[in-house]
């Protein structure tokens, strides 16, 4: 009767160790889950925001190094235009 009762209190002992372990497991594996996703949300960030970088870095190289694209950029830009030109101008419907 004693050593049932024991064994009884053991398996009850144990199965709310291993309900205990299994949803501790669970949420630990969902934590994982959420931070990779965080993870490659933030690495697809990163690649925009350097390929952005790269872009600004080349057109600032272009802005010291190239006369003639510092002219195409002011007359874009600013609505430049050289003496003998005319400059027409549509609105968007």
């Amino acid at each position: 009767m004693v050593r049932s009762v024991r064994l009884t209190i053991y398996l009850v002992v144990f199965a709310v160790l291993a309900v205990g372990s299994l949803t501790f497991g669970w949420q630990t594996w969902q934590e994982y889950q959420r931070l990779q996703e965080v993870s490659r949300v933030t690495s697809e960030r990163l690649l925009v925001a350097q390929q952005r970088l790269a872009d600004q870095q080349e057109q600032l190289r272009r802005l010291r190094e190239d006369p003639s694209y510092v002219e195409l950029v002011i007359r874009r830009r600013l609505g430049y235009a050289k003496p003998d030109e005319m400059i027409f101008r549509f609105e968007a419907p």
